[in-house]
């Protein structure tokens, strides 16, 4: 019988090196595929060249693995379909998820047409994650499942897949631990055995914000207000959203980001753009003199202001309940979807790497409502939340 052949996402990291290890113990046959997806040191904190690094060490993996190797240069859709919408999102005065997209429109869209070009049966990537296939009613049914390594689950950052990408992807380190996978490419004597993790946005690594989106966001010299933790504005009935049938008109209400006004707090200093800032950003500010740290609270691009609160702990870093615009609603699962009226109770995500919260789902004509047991720190718009049934990811969607 024919081996099935598989395209890795090799990225010169070690998740993916051990991926590729594993594909091959397991018989397919395995071909490494580098994406060069950013070249542009404009506001990267490392200004060498990042991706020659990477694709150096990628290469020298499929060596020693003996496998074939290959680079794609991807660098022309990654601005247009990932960065470009990053941009027009800070604009707005939203935070962006830009590694959500990347996987949407870059690894499982055109880097998988570029596999496909190859041959391949399969696409893999070094994502801790798993996925099932199952059969309900004769048709074949992918679950999207969180990786094994708690601590690791990136099933968040895969959110906005479809049944028919899916069908496609293998995740092979999804039911393995990290420390696991860093043991087996030390055995293996593999170049990134030890090397750190990579951080910062998709393919472009750790930046320095206000600069990078200074390529086309300008600074603008504003204020910044703080607002008292009893301000008037922060007063929510929150129980209207824990009843069982929770009423339209109240959901939207509370699902709304705190109205700031100049007349609800006091001057304290001059920003240089409120598209910068993002809510329950800490660093950035340069304001001093308060006795505990500053966060933001809320920004006004319209009116460029920036709005702050003292300590932690603030309430207007807290909200119950958030909305998901109806054409924002991506379930990974159709017979999974809920039909207008419904009400499920789930596990909830707003970020990686946080914990489930436990919450409701409320399903209306005018979009989806979360309603969470604790007041969530940070609710952003543009960010995305996601909804899971025990530990599979069903749904998810843009926070409007």
């Amino acid at each position: 019988m024919q081996k099935k052949k598989v395209v890795i996402g090799l990225s010169g990291g070690v998740d993916s090196s051990v991926a590729a290890y594993v594909l091959k113990e397991q018989g397919y046959e395995v071909i490494g595929l580098f994406m060069k997806n950013w070249h542009d040191t404009t506001g990267v904190l490392k200004a060498d060249c990042p991706w020659l690094d990477d694709q150096f060490d990628a290469k020298a993996v499929a060596m020693k693995l003996d496998i074939p190797f290959h680079t794609v240069d991807l660098s022309d859709f990654y601005r247009q379909r990932v960065v470009d919408y990053m941009f027009a999102e800070y604009e707005r005065g939203r935070t962006p998820n830009p590694d959500v997209l990347c996987n949407r429109e870059i690894k499982f869209d055109v880097f998988m047409d570029k596999a496909l070009e190859l041959g391949a049966d399969y696409v893999a990537t070094g994502h801790y994650c798993r996925k099932e296939t199952v059969v309900i009613d004769g048709k074949e049914v992918h679950r999207l499942l969180a990786g094994s390594d708690d601590n690791k689950d990136q099933s968040y950052f895969l959110c906005q897949l479809s049944q028919q990408q899916l069908a496609k992807a293998l995740f092979p380190i999804g039911d393995i631990v990290k420390p696991e996978v860093r043991r087996i490419a030390n055995e293996l004597n593999l170049v990134t055995a030890h090397k750190k993790d990579s951080q910062g946005i998709c393919f472009v690594g750790k930046v320095d914000l206000p600069v990078f989106l200074q390529q086309k966001l300008e600074p603008k010299k504003g204020r910044v207000f703080i607002v008292d933790k009893d301000s008037e504005l922060f007063v929510r009935d929150w129980s209207k959203a824990e009843v069982e049938n929770p009423a339209d008109a109240d959901l939207e209400e509370l699902s709304m980001p705190y109205m700031f006004h100049p007349k609800y707090g006091k001057k304290i200093g001059d920003h240089n753009g409120a598209h910068f800032y993002t809510i329950g950003q800490r660093k950035g500010l340069n304001i001093g003199g308060f006795p505990e740290p500053l966060f933001i609270i809320g920004t006004n691009v319209e009116y460029n202001q920036v709005y702050a609160g003292m300590g932690k702990q603030h309430p207007g870093l807290f909200r119950k309940v958030l909305r998901i615009m109806p054409d924002e609603i991506h379930w990974v699962r159709d017979d999974q979807a809920m039909k207008v009226g419904e009400s499920r109770r789930l596990n909830l995500r707003i970020r990686y790497r946080q914990p489930l919260q436990k919450g409701v789902l409320h399903c209306r004509e005018n979009g989806m409502f979360l309603v969470f047991d604790e007041p969530q720190r940070g609710i952003t718009a543009g960010q995305f939340a996601s909804w899971y049934d025990d530990d599979e990811l069903i749904g998810s969607g843009v926070i409007s």
